[in-house]
């Protein structure tokens, strides 16, 4: 029976990367309003309310079709998603730093953001006592031990595979310092497709 209330935050970059590694090298397609849903129902949670921390793409100065291609839809995106009265979105910045002749590209100020979130849940939501975190960064570890001081219980959902050529690992401290850590799978994703999605594919 669910009875209890909950707040998720979910960490734009990090579920990016895993929807494309199992779908295969292909982005899986799912609402993100579904899954947190989702998420929360699996701990016998009600979402309250989720927090999306994300940045926009790169545009350079001269923003190439491919780019404003991908900003376009970013924007669009986001336009929907902020329609949502449960749903926050948080945007860092994207920094594009070229490494060995190649350009990567990273998120800048997004933990700092998700930490701010954190430190305020007793302020702005005072009774809630769960909540739920799907990263896998060991900077959140120190203000995840104070929520645990002010009575707020974390559950980390997270993904990790072992081995030398392991594309993901969750940092062990992280784990440690929550109450519970669950391992997304490939299955918690699909259950939430959008529903254009599902009438194409009958």
């Amino acid at each position: 029976m669910i009875t209890e209330d909950t707040l998720v935050f979910l960490d734009a970059g990090f579920l990016s990367k895993l929807s494309k590694h199992f779908g295969n090298g292909k982005y899986l397609v799912y609402d993100i309003s579904k899954f947190s849903r989702h998420i929360s129902k699996k701990q016998k949670l009600t979402c309250r309310h989720s927090f999306y921390y994300t940045a926009p793409p790169f545009v350079s100065g001269k923003p190439s079709k491919r780019e404003a291609k991908r900003k376009k839809l970013y924007d669009n995106f986001i336009a929907k998603l902020s329609k949502k009265k449960d749903f926050t979105i948080r945007e860092g910045r994207c920094q594009r730093l070229k490494i060995d002749g190649k350009f990567e590209y990273i998120q800048k100020g997004v933990d700092s953001l998700v930490v701010i979130d954190l430190m305020n849940v007793n302020i702005n939501y005072p009774k809630i006592k769960k909540i739920i975190l799907i990263a896998s960064d060991s900077d959140f570890v120190p203000v995840i031990d104070d929520l645990k001081k002010k009575g707020i219980k974390t559950t980390l959902y997270t993904y990790y595979e072992r081995g030398r050529k392991a594309k993901f690992s969750t940092s062990n401290e992280l784990i440690k310092s929550v109450d519970k850590y669950v391992l997304l799978t490939k299955e918690d994703f699909t259950l939430c497709q959008l529903e254009g999605i599902k009438k194409e594919r009958k």
